[in-house]
């Protein structure tokens, strides 16, 4: 329908059950692929990976960029509610459950096929730590705005908006070239 409201409650409410179906199609789909595994489970597995990091790392560099022009808007204006609504949503829906697939899918490859060794795998796992900071930074920064209590300008938020960038350009690099 044309004109028709995307920030209701009844509409959020939907979302949530839009994205919990989703996800436990996800994991029911990775869960057979254990339990009965084809004769390529790695690469179905990996490919799931892929699939969740690339989810994750969307909503790693859309968010801060809400953050900036949420930063700009007047508190309480209807702007303002409109960006705490996508926020959230954005946070809860997309980002949260693709980093936990991205986790679980990302664990368990690195211990099946490389035994949790290689400096180049510590390295990695080291630098999806920090991009799992930043993901709760954003998340608490999610709860901020709700507050109406951000701290951070929009000049600020400019400089934020790259790190998920950085860190996933060297976490790629060391997954692809394996360099130690």
């Amino acid at each position: 329908m044309m004109g028709e409201r995307q920030t209701g409650p009844l509409v959020g409410r939907h979302a949530r059950i839009r994205a919990a179906v989703v996800m436990v199609l996800f994991v029911l789909g990775i869960a057979a692929l254990v339990l009965h595994p084809p004769e390529n489970l790695y690469l179905w597995l990996k490919a799931l990976h892929i699939v969740a990091v690339i989810s994750w790392m969307a909503g790693l560099l859309y968010l801060p960029r809400l953050f900036i022009y949420h930063s700009d808007v007047a508190r309480g204006s209807e702007a303002s509610e409109t960006f705490k609504v996508m926020e959230r949503r954005l946070y809860r829906v997309i980002m949260n459950p693709a980093m936990m697939l991205t986790w679980l899918l990302g664990l368990f490859l690195a211990w099946s096929i490389y035994g949790f060794h290689g400096g180049w795998l510590h390295a990695k796992l080291t630098l999806v730590l920090l991009l799992t900071g930043v993901h709760v930074f954003f998340g608490r920064s999610v709860k901020a705005f709700a507050r109406d209590e951000n701290r951070i300008t929009a000049r600020q938020w400019r400089f934020l908006n790259e790190m998920p960038a950085l860190l996933m350009i060297a976490i790629v690099i060391l997954a692809v070239v394996k360099p130690f």
